[in-house]
């Protein structure tokens, strides 16, 4: 377990004790210092790492809704690391004229759910209902594209209306129900907060490989294409040089025709 990780569940535990009252506010001030001055001696990435860890904590799951005509067509870029579960919910709403507001949407009324990875390659491809869950695993880190439309063109009710999509994209350990670990693997408050801990070092350290594979992918492009103007440039030079021998012989040639030379 990295250091930055055990010294925070450390805190945690002995912050927890204070409230119990086993550990008195000195023996707690101590430890805290000594936490405090081990924290100091972190290195730099380690210390973003934390950052990361903190920010993953708070980070909510996207949640969004948008409006889709008949044969409309809505896709989404979701960045993911490879080896990641990402679960999607959506919910529709059909609109009512007569109301003037949204209505849940008829039974009949369904989503066409198609997910493609990075290389364009299709890795889900389903009719759903008019409510449903999606849930994927990605195998190549990058873009992740995801497209929703609705069969409406088979039904005469959704013609001339619009209808309105909830989504919420869960990605990487928000995907997980923790009461439902909790009360399955019977485990304590503590340990459940240990459990969470390290699903979020475990997504930090995906998210920091995927970071590096852009960045290797980035360097490569860059690499490439200072490569590609270095030999564009030399040929420009080339071209140039036999050109220039070329006009220095068509104009020798000329002259000793006109007997100028």
């Amino acid at each position: 377990m990295p250091v930055k990780v055990i010294l925070l569940l450390k805190l945690c535990f002995l912050w927890r004790q204070r409230v119990a009252g086993d550990v008195t506010s000195a023996g707690l001030s101590s430890d805290v210092r000594e936490v405090r001055e081990s924290s100091m001696m972190l290195s730099a990435p380690a210390a973003a790492g934390l950052i990361l860890l903190m920010l993953a904590w708070m980070r909510p799951g996207d949640a969004l809704y948008f409006h889709i005509g008949e044969t409309e067509k809505k896709c989404f870029i979701e960045e993911i690391p490879d080896e990641t579960m990402v679960i999607g919910k959506y919910r529709t709403q059909l609109w009512d004229k007569q109301s003037g507001s949204f209505l849940p949407s008829t039974p009949g009324l369904g989503m066409h759910v198609e997910i493609k990875d990075p290389d364009t390659k299709i890795i889900l491809s389903r009719q759903y209902g008019s409510d449903g869950r999606f849930t994927f695993t990605s195998h190549t880190p990058g873009e992740h594209q995801i497209c929703l439309h609705s069969n409406s063109t088979k039904m005469a009710l959704f013609a001339g209306g619009k209808l309105r999509v909830h989504l919420d994209i869960q990605v990487g350990e928000h995907t997980n129900n923790y009461p439902e670990i909790a009360a399955k693997d019977k485990l304590t408050e503590l340990q459940l907060r240990v459990r969470q801990l390290l699903d979020q070092v475990e997504q930090i350290q995906k998210e920091q490989n995927y970071q590096r594979y852009r960045e290797e992918r980035f360097r490569m492009t860059s690499e490439s294409t200072n490569q590609r103007v270095l030999w564009w440039s030399i040929a420009q030079t080339l071209i140039l040089i036999v050109t220039g021998i070329w006009q220095m012989k068509h104009l020798k040639s000329f002259f000793e025709a006109k007997k100028l030379v």
